[in-house]
């Protein structure tokens, strides 16, 4: 049952979990990963932020249990994970502990649930943060540019050399989440918040979790994806006074976003 504790728990589960899911257009997969993120020990609360959904996100999020919150048109990842933490804070009960705050992908599906040990540690007091080292992802079709771009950052900002300095899967004390806002733009995010935590001294732990995204290819859609993360990743590294040099990297996606595209053909040029 969503919120029950194992016997074999420690007192500590009894800090509650409320798990925060931004979404936009996750119509064919926000039911399942709702129902596999209530099946971790200690939520009591799935809370759906639905970015600006131009499809059915918002409906079956609700149905399979979630609650839901919406934004009228599309805000970006931060601005949604804000909407979700402050809607947690509302809910949390006076004179109780604050809910400890996991952030989930929408696109997880049936493997949300594997997100449970981010919680331990965090609601044990060991650390403040923890962050979901995941698995190769089967049919990911990345360069890796934007992954040594916010590792480079974080280790120049910080000395911490990150396993997953992207990933968006998390778990978080309240006041740690209070003191990384306001939350950078856009696909900044993640890389920004373990800066700006890091930087104030609180303790991180990346936990390895067998999490599954939806693959992204080298299509022309997939490839203006990262290069809007390289970009969010860059302002957000260079607000927080990092400097670091716009390598060949961001050209290299350019190269093949115009290898990926289909050849073109001189005017009067008919198929055969």
């Amino acid at each position: 049952m969503s919120g029950q504790l194992s016997p074999l728990e420690p007192v500590a589960a009894a800090q509650r979990v409320a798990v925060v899911i931004p979404a936009k257009n996750e119509s064919g997969r926000i039911a399942a990963t709702v129902a596999s993120a209530k099946t971790i020990p200690r939520v009591d609360l799935v809370l759906v932020v639905d970015d600006g959904s131009q499809d059915q996100t918002r409906r079956r999020a609700q149905e399979a249990g979630a609650v839901v919150v919406r934004h009228s048109h599309n805000r970006g990842k931060a601005a949604a994970m804000e909407t979700g933490a402050a809607i947690v804070a509302m809910r949390d009960v006076e004179g109780d502990p604050a809910r400890l705050l996991l952030f989930l992908d929408a696109d997880l599906g049936e493997t949300a649930g594997n997100a449970a040990p981010l919680i331990r540690p965090v609601a044990d007091a060991e650390v403040d943060f923890t962050v979901a080292v995941l698995p190769p992802q089967i049919g990911a079709a990345g360069f890796g540019a934007v992954v040594r771009l916010a590792r480079k950052g974080i280790v120049k900002a910080t000395g911490f050399t990150a396993r997953a300095p992207l990933s968006g899967q998390r778990c978080l004390t309240r006041e740690a989440y209070e003191e990384a806002t306001p939350l950078a733009h856009g696909w900044g995010v993640e890389a920004a918040m373990t800066i700006d935590l890091l930087r104030k001294g609180f303790a991180i732990q990346e936990v390895e979790c067998d999490l599954r995204h939806r693959p992204s290819g080298r299509t022309v859609r997939g490839l203006g994806h990262r290069a809007a993360q390289y970009r969010d990743v860059m302002l957000a590294l260079t607000a927080r006074g990092i400097k670091i040099a716009f390598w060949s990297a961001g050209h290299r996606l350019k190269r093949v976003a115009r290898r990926n595209r289909p050849p073109t053909r001189p005017p009067g040029h008919a198929d055969t």
